[in-house]
């Protein structure tokens, strides 16, 4: 992972009075003006305290904030490293999902996915630039490259990602980045259903196809098909569950 450089200059003292606030606003300007990227390292927090003038516990506890929302990834002997975006005007929610292998939780996941994945892809088809859209491509044909000799769930998110980014709504893409381990469990496939999933596969082409030809109404029926599929396996295979 790289470091970014310190841009100490950027970094000012906050007011006491409103120190809690104060201090994650004061983190999140600098990271936004520092330009730190997801991946990159934060400054350590001897630095931090140093140019906010607040106690390391003050700072400590900030990043643990960041850290329960995802923001920050705290690596023991390492530093602390960022893995979302954030700037003054992004606000991070906190979104507690459960990983239990529950039917009802699963169906759950499937449902939010319907409601986001289905629109993605109708704004994708409708509004998407060329050069998105070969992105798309090029994320589809490594997943089907990948699901040929064997595991494709790595590519599968890619894929889907793709789609979520093409739409230009950073909103989309945080609430799916908040997801990522949730959709993953599907890959897992937790209710041990023979060839699970298989039966979606072919209509990630089609919605594509759909997206490429600007047909938003196809796009997102394909999308759903890919959703139903999924919903439609875990409901056959425990009827009296979901």
């Amino acid at each position: 992972m790289k470091s970014k450089p310190s841009n100490s200059g950027l970094l000012s003292p906050v007011k006491s009075q409103t120190l809690d606030s104060a201090v994650i606003d004061a983190l999140a300007a600098y990271v936004e003006e520092a330009r730190i990227e997801p991946g990159d390292k934060l400054p350590s927090e001897r630095m931090l305290c140093e140019r906010l003038q607040v106690s390391r516990p003050t700072v400590r506890e900030a990043l643990k904030r960041w850290e329960a929302l995802g923001i920050v990834e705290m690596r023991k002997g390492s530093g602390v490293y960022l893995r979302k975006a954030v700037g003054r005007n992004i606000v991070h929610v906190p979104l507690v999902l459960s990983r239990s292998s529950n039917v009802k939780d699963l169906l759950h996941g499937l449902q939010v996915r319907r409601a986001l994945e289905g629109e993605a892809a109708a704004i994708c088809a409708a509004s998407a630039s060329a050069d998105r859209i070969a992105t798309i491509e090029k994320a589809l044909d490594r997943m089907e490259a990948a699901h040929a000799v064997g595991n494709s769930s790595e590519e599968d998110w890619e894929y889907h990602q793709s789609i979520i980014e093409a739409t230009g709504n950073p909103l989309f893409t945080q609430i799916v980045q908040s997801m990522r381990d949730l959709v993953h469990q599907f890959w897992e496939n937790p209710l041990q259903i023979p060839n699970f999933a298989e039966a979606s596969f072919p209509f990630h082409r089609t919605m594509f196809d759909a997206i490429a030809r600007r047909d938003p109404a196809t796009a997102r029926a394909e999308a759903l098909k890919i959703i139903d599929s999924v919903g439609s396996e875990i409901r056959e295979a425990y009827p009296g569950e979901a």
